[in-house]
């Protein structure tokens, strides 16, 4: 707990200087020719893939926000860009969709979309609930889109244009259909779907179908009774196919994070009495649905396979992983030689051959898909922004350097309309905004809030003439109210968040750069009733029934402490390693072998120097000189000491590295799991350094990846040794 409170104590010291200027912000890349996961930390579900040419376009999910249907774009798999949505608001006209009279498609909307590039145009499907199988196509990726309206029960789906000119939607959950879909886009060929795998093959959903040298592979999901990737495979559309599941249990050190429930039986509206939900208890040796899943395969120009597949995050929501892909026997599995089914946090970025660029391969420029900021001077809102459900555009305005929302009848913070949202990012982050309150009248609320199932808020409440401040809890029905002078009608709300640790906390300041914190370290979950993660809202709503004034904001900065990774690595450094299974130093034995110590233990033999390698890879000395080897297959034991290094090759990267077995045998790529937790994985078998906590053998370079708890032996710490 000390660690956490000195952690808000940082980020409370974030000021507002610069506000109109991007902080750094989370990118894979490393700069080095390596990358990261994930490739973005914020929201991003069920990404499917696509490669047209040299450009890779990535389609994910937008539940009920708009606009809807978002479209990345890279050169290089790494480096993504925000180019597009597929809609700027449902063209539906039930008051569900606008989030009027109470009613709602929180947890509904639009999701898993499909895209794919065919007969000179682009097509994305997808499904709305209640509304059926939806296409959007456009001859530019940046449109304009029309919508076909397709019907039918058909979602979560997988689209193949085949060779024949036949289009195939493949969908269901274990019992898994396809179904021709009309070349106009009209609607399901009548008549045509048909069972291709039964029921009893453990299938699940999530339906990415390719055809690749004729054989036709399905990727999809499976949840039950723990999220695993699969591939069946057939000559035949129709079947039959044969399956294997392609990635299992690769969490990246991320257990299953609290979920946000309802009692059984509990009658209950999303934006009603907090009581009514419940945080479920936290399992950390538990993968459950939080590993790498659902999402989609492609070819990169060089030639090799690479997958994007979601990972739950905590609270911050489901994001995406870029895992490089083996071959094996005709099936496509996730993972590298050796270590099939798992994949590294950090690896050499497509188009890189251990760090070096192919030939004609150039570095892509390191950018972040949005930009977070906004001081709300151009004439448009930023990419990055997406209102909640519809909004009435008559009540919202950029005037003046600001954006106004009015105040419209709303009794709670889930039922405000026009309310303006982005996706936290994190792994930490803290949102700042100036709010001015001279157009407040008696009855609004308005201020920054986090729209999430349950909702809480920072905000200014009018009452009469009387302006106070008020911090909102919905999990505990909380309200903390604060008196405050606002002679200029000016103050600042910020949103402190700790997302990899569900905590977040509200502050405010009056001059912008002293602030006070407010209301309690609240916890956050994950949840599977609107089915997103956290999200900054911008809102103002009049609690009186009627018609408000208005709230106008200013310079919304988010900065990220932890956006810069350069120093994570602590190249030319002298280190301890502790085992963070068992918090025990690993120790050089002057028998050979590399173990672990008492914790007290600070002798010689426990110092490592952590040599620079070049693109991320490194090398381990001991401070008596050895340097760390990995013999044979890397079995416990193997693990042990040489003399001296082969050298790597040029260190400018722009020529092939030798990559003889004796290079391999002491390089090993680090793996930055934040806040100097590591792994070490070897480029000679790609598994990992790690000692069991319980069997007392000595540490080995044979593990598959870390456990959801981090305590399986495999995920270090450092610190450095002064």
């Amino acid at each position: 707990m000390k660690k956490l409170h000195l952690l808000f104590a940082a980020l409370m010291a974030v000021g507002t200087q610069g506000a109109q200027a991007q902080t750094k912000s989370w990118t894979a890349d490393n700069g080095n020719g390596t990358f990261t996961n994930p490739l973005f930390y914020d929201e991003f579900s069920d990404p499917d893939i696509l490669r047209v040419g040299d450009d890779y376009y990535l389609a994910g999910t937008t539940m009920h926000a708009v606009p809807g249907l978002v479209i990345l774009h890279s050169r290089d798999l790494v480096n993504w860009q925000n180019i597009s949505y597929c809609f700027d608001r449902f063209d539906f006209a039930e008051d569900r969709f606008a989030l009027k009279n109470h009613e709602e498609i929180y947890g509904q909307g639009i999701w898993a979309p499909c895209i794919r590039y065919a007969n000179g145009q682009f097509y994305v499907f997808s499904n709305v609930n209640g509304k059926g199988l939806q296409c959007y196509t456009a001859k530019n990726i940046r449109g304009p889109w029309t919508h076909h309206n397709m019907q039918g029960n058909i979602y979560d789906l997988g689209v193949l244009f085949d060779d024949d000119g036949k289009v195939y939607a493949i969908h269901g959950y274990g019992t898994v259909k396809c179904t021709e879909l009309k070349p106009d886009m009209s609607g399901p060929v009548e008549g045509t779907e048909r069972v291709i795998i039964p029921e009893g093959n453990g299938v699940g959903e999530g339906h990415h179908m390719y055809k690749i040298d004729g054989m036709y592979y399905l990727i999809s999901t499976d949840y039950s009774p723990n999220g695993r990737t699969l591939c069946s495979r057939s000559k035949s559309i129709w079947g039959p196919y044969e399956t294997r599941v392609i990635t299992a249990d690769e969490t990246y050190g991320y257990h299953a994070a609290s979920l946000t429930q309802v009692p059984r039986g509990t009658k209950y509206r999303i934006g009603e009495d907090g009581t009514k939900f419940q945080l479920g208890p936290v399992d950390k040796d538990a993968t459950a649905c939080t590993n790498a899943h659902q999402g989609g395969i492609v070819q990169y120009k060089d030639g090799s396979w690479w997958a994007l597949f979601m990972q739950d995050f905590h609270s911050i929501g489901r994001t995406v992983c870029l895992m490089p892909m083996t071959w094996e026997d005709g099936w496509p599995m996730v993972g590298l030689k050796g270590n099939l089914g798992r994949a590294p946090r950090t690896w050499f970025k497509p188009g890189a051959k251990l760090g070096c660029y192919a030939v004609g391969e150039e570095p892509q420029p390191m950018t972040a898909p949005y930009d977070r900021s906004d001081d709300f001077n151009a004439k448009q809102l930023g990419r990055i922004w997406q209102w909640n459900h519809n909004p009435d555009d008559r009540q919202w305005t950029l005037r003046g350097g600001r954006l106004r929302i009015h105040s419209q009848p709303a009794e709670q913070l889930m039922w405000a309309r026009n309310t303006l949202t982005q996706r936290v990012i994190g792994p930490k982050s803290v949102a700042t905004v100036e709010l001015y309150t001279k157009g407040m009248k008696d009855g609004d609320v308005c201020g920054l809030g986090n729209i999430n199932v349950p909702c809480s808020w920072i905000g200014l409440v009018k009452q009469g003439n009387t302006l106070t401040l008020r911090c909102f809890e919905q999990l505990t029905n909380d309200t903390v109210t604060v008196p405050v002078g606002l002679p200029d009608g000016k103050i600042y709300l910020r949103c402190i968040g700790d997302y990899d640790n569900d905590k977040m906390q509200y502050a405010y300041s009056t001059d912008g750069t002293t602030f006070q914190t407010i209301g309690r370290m609240m916890p956050l979950s994950y949840q599977l009733i609107s089915f997103q993660g956290s999200r900054h809202a911008l809102f103002s709503f009049n609690t009186k029934g009627k018609q408000g004034g208005y709230a106008e904001f200013d310079n919304f900065t988010v900065d990220e402490p932890c956006a810069d990774r350069s120093a994570n690595i602590p190249y030319g450094k002298t280190i301890r390693i502790i085992n963070k299974a068992t918090g025990r130093p690993a120790i050089a034995l002057k028998h050979g072998l590399l173990y672990d110590t008492h914790a007290g233990d600070k002798s010689q033999l426990t110092q490592f120097k952590v040599i620079d390698r070049g693109q991320g890879r490194v090398a381990l000395q001991c401070a008596d000189g050895r340097y760390v080897k990995v013999y044979g297959d890397g079995l416990p034991g193997d693990v042990r000491f040489t003399a001296s290094l082969a050298p790597v090759g040029s260190p400018d990267g722009k020529t092939a590295l030798s990559t003889p077995d004796d290079v391999n045998s002491t390089t090993f790529l680090w793996q930055d799991f934040l806040d100097h937790d590591f792994m070490l994985l070897s480029l000679k078998n790609h598994r990992y350094l790690g000692k069991s906590p319980s069997t007392g053998s000595p540490y080995s370079m044979d593990f598959a990846g870390p456990d959801p708890a981090r305590r399986n032996g495999s995920v270090l710490m450092w610190e450095e040794v002064k």
